[in-house]
């Protein structure tokens, strides 16, 4: 094995495996990813995903463009609309309370759609994501949120076809390594010392780009970043992004940025392994609770289930769980909706119980009794039944004079056997991190690049703020990871970038 390369990408998930694509493409010849993982976890957070990519399309015709082999009879079944730039722009900039990096957000949205485009001429397969985006209404499938396609086979299925891709087209790759400090040659990154099988190996290059994920699996960094109690929350992805890549920038005088208190943190089933399983991947989130109400262990609700789509909430009602009591909380539904629960809900793994009255559920799951009847009668003499239940559109079917209100989709608890499902806090990735050109180019704390280094992924931070609309995560990674192989890959064969 050669010590020099062009570049060394560190981390090997979605923006990892797409920057080494783009750098082989424009002209690097000697391109290492180095996997800190073994086998089993190879491919980061971006592995524990549904897959879901969000970006702008103008119609069916776009869509057509990135799923080449879609039936006419699916083409027949579906209501897309469109979701324009401005569209996602906005969606981004008013979920972060408007304090997203508007020149990184407006070049992650105009680059979005030729990202992923990109992707799939390199063997990434995507499919309209049916289950999970859309609602059969009349004989049409209608698709609401704004992200309607993902990748065929989830996350797994994402990391399988890049890898495959980045193999075909002469990128090499190293296992159980671990990246831990920068080689610099005076103000210029030269390499990267990595610990690899118990031994030290110093890896020589020009260009490193960092793609190695957030703190979300350092349960240091996160109390001390994001504060009490998320040290114990649980992690839904890998245990190995536990903020290397931004600790070795920042000792080289990389500029921190974004929101460092924050994080990416969903409904996550209360008795799930501490880290992600490989075997379940995301399957043991929870994300159909506007179809329902959710509760406290005192029988509380404390959140506003029906307050947009769950494309714009579930990514920041994770951190509302945790402020419970003992961090658990239970999504609780009727038999009016319970065949239209996500997939998740029907894993052998789920932490359930089912009852024909209220009082049986309440003690099935260990919920207060008296509170939680009393919260589910409120509830019911609340909602505005005038207005017709719809859920792929906001329907404004909501409640009156009870607080936390329902704002969308309110409907009775009132059709045995009821259904509650315990959940509590899984943390997915963490929104501080480094400071990025729209290069992909890591900052110093002047401003200006740090020569050599560059960032993608979960560790940029500047992009998301207190939440984060779904699907997104990927997309910014791929563009990220794509535009920072593109200008390490065009520096190295002597092009403009």
């Amino acid at each position: 094995m050669s010590n020099v390369y062009d570049v060394i990408v560190v981390g090997a998930g979605n923006a990892a495996l797409c920057a080494a694509i783009a750098a082989r493409q424009e002209g690097a010849e000697r391109v290492l990813v180095l996997e800190r993982a073994p086998e089993a976890y190879r491919g980061g957070n971006s592995m524990f995903t549904g897959g879901l990519m969000r970006f702008p399309y103008r119609g069916i015709e776009d869509i057509k463009a990135i799923i080449p082999d879609m039936s006419e009879a699916e083409e027949a079944s579906i209501e897309i609309g469109q979701y324009t730039e401005d569209d996602f722009y906005t969606d981004i900039m008013r979920l972060s309370e408007w304090q997203s990096d508007p020149d990184l957000v407006d070049y992650i949205v105009r680059e979005a759609f030729p990202t992923v485009k990109w992707m799939q001429q390199n063997g990434v397969r995507f499919n309209l994501q049916f289950g999970r985006q859309a609602f059969k209404v009349g004989e049409r499938y209608r698709f609401w949120g704004g992200a309607i396609a993902g990748t065929v086979g989830g996350g797994k299925g994402l990391i399988e076809n890049l890898w495959a891709s980045a193999e075909r087209q002469g990128v090499q790759f190293l296992t159980e390594a671990t990246a831990k400090e920068l080689i610099m040659d005076g103000e210029r990154v030269a390499g990267v010392r990595v610990r690899h099988k118990g031994q030290w190996l110093e890896l020589r290059a020009p260009h490193v780009i960092l793609a190695c994920g957030g703190f979300e699996a350092n349960a240091q960094m996160r109390a001390q970043y994001l504060g009490p109690n998320w040290d114990l929350a649980k992690v839904r992805g890998t245990p190995y992004n536990t903020g290397d890549g931004i600790l070795m920038a920042l000792k080289v005088g990389a500029m921190p940025y974004g929101h460092w208190s924050g994080a990416h943190a969903v409904a996550w089933d209360y008795n799930a392994p501490p880290w992600g399983d490989p075997k379940i991947g995301e399957l043991f989130q929870k994300h159909s609770y506007p179809l329902g109400i959710v509760v406290n262990r005192d029988g509380q609700r404390f959140l506003d289930e029906g307050y947009d789509f769950r494309n714009y909430t579930y990514a920041r009602y994770g951190a509302e769980i945790l402020k419970q009591p003992g961090r658990i909380a239970f999504q609780i539904f009727d038999q009016k909706v319970i065949h239209m629960l996500r997939e998740e809900y029907r894993i052998p793994q789920v932490t359930k119980a089912e009852a024909n009255t209220l009082e049986e559920l309440a003690q099935k799951l260990e919920i207060n009794v008296e509170g939680f009847v009393e919260t589910v009668r409120r509830f019911n003499e609340s909602i505005d039944e005038s207005v017709p239940f719809n859920p792929s559109i906001k329907d404004g079917r909501r409640t009156r004079g009870i607080t936390p209100p329902k704002s969308n989709w309110a409907q009775k608890i009132d059709t045995p056997p009821f259904v509650g499902f315990a959940v509590t806090c899984g943390v997915t990735f963490t929104f501080g991190g480094l400071k990025v050109n729209t290069k992909a180019q890591v900052l110093n704390e002047e401003g200006e690049p740090i020569p050599g280094l560059y960032a993608a992924g979960e560790l940029v931070g500047g992009i998301f703020y207190n939440n984060y609309p779904g699907g997104a995560g990927l997309t910014t990674g791929a563009v990220m990871g794509r535009t920072a192989g593109r200008t390490a890959g065009r520096l190295v064969a002597g092009k403009e970038i």
